[in-house]
């Protein structure tokens, strides 16, 4: 059936009712957009967009758990962290600054204005996009942490609250801002400066 073909033409409607789902979103907020924007948006019939989708709320589940796929390439720079005591500090403040980078991109913060919005409407939604991402990635951040304190690199008690503590150095000032202002309120040089001294203070901690 053509549904179920990858390449045919429903698979295609699907993508285009996805895309214009996420932008109406993003820009008016679940309560202020409807089947028919999103239906106008996607250039196909409301009737198609039923076809494809319930209801709005499992529209938008599904597009908000199919961000969580993001924070692979988030795990993969997380996990390799060279265990090298002469380099420690370079290593981290280079992870750091990719990481601050990559949370404090607009459409980023915009998902996440999102999902907190949404938050007492969806409350197991929310949890869902926590569990399956940013949870994922403090947890490996966690056992990267972990292993360069089996080799001496690092004083951890808690490899998991280490992993709170650094995220939690790195984003509170750039994000907190960009959640009360409506988008990013730093430069880049702006938070590569946060995020050398996230590190220099994360490590006068656990080094």
């Amino acid at each position: 059936m053509e549904a179920n073909e990858p390449g045919g033409r429903s698979a295609r409607k699907h993508q285009a009712i996805m895309e214009a789902a996420t932008a109406a979103f993003m820009a008016k907020g679940y309560a202020g957009t409807s089947m028919d924007d999103i239906a106008k948006q996607a250039a196909v019939s409301k009737q198609t967009v039923y076809k494809h989708f319930a209801d709005k709320e499992k529209l938008f589940s599904e597009i908000i758990l199919a961000t969580t796929d993001r924070v692979e390439a988030m795990i993969d720079l997380v996990s390799d962290i060279p265990a090298d005591a002469d380099s420690l500090e370079e290593n981290l403040i280079r992870l750091a600054r990719q990481f601050l980078t990559t949370l404090n991109q607009p459409q980023v913060l915009q998902l996440r204005r999102l999902i907190i919005a949404n938050a007492d409407t969806f409350p197991d939604l929310g949890a869902a996009w926590y569990e399956q991402g940013f949870e994922r990635v403090l947890t490996t951040l966690a056992d990267a942490f972990q292993r360069l304190a089996d080799q001496g690199l690092l004083r951890i008690d808690d490899a998991l609250l280490a992993a709170n503590h650094f995220s939690g150095l790195l984003l509170w000032i750039p994000v907190n801002k960009a959640m009360f202002h409506g988008g990013p309120q730093h430069t880049q040089t702006e938070l590569d400066h946060y995020a050398d001294a996230g590190i220099r203070a994360f490590l006068a901690a656990y080094r």
